[in-house]
């Protein structure tokens, strides 16, 4: 099963080798038919703390790496 791959937002850069990606998705409200954005934190691996605050980012699903990380930012993100 391949891994998911999300794009997002850095919004913390503070912790040692990771960073909180903010994850938007939009999809319509099945009753209203109004568009609704929902957004999520993930935290991310960085292993070179190469990626700050603002910068847009891509994700991959990847294994455990702490108590909240199961994400990993992947290289080719940087624009």
């Amino acid at each position: 099963m391949p891994k998911r791959v999300m794009q997002g937002v850095v919004v913390s850069d503070k912790n040692a080798k990771t960073v909180v990606v903010q994850v938007e998705r939009r999809y319509t409200h099945p009753l209203l038919k109004k568009t609704v954005r929902r957004s999520k934190n993930f935290h991310a691996h960085d292993e070179d703390d190469t990626f700050k605050v603002g910068d847009i980012v891509r994700i991959q699903e990847s294994r455990p790496i702490s108590k909240n990380k199961r994400w990993v930012v992947l290289k080719d993100s940087k624009a």
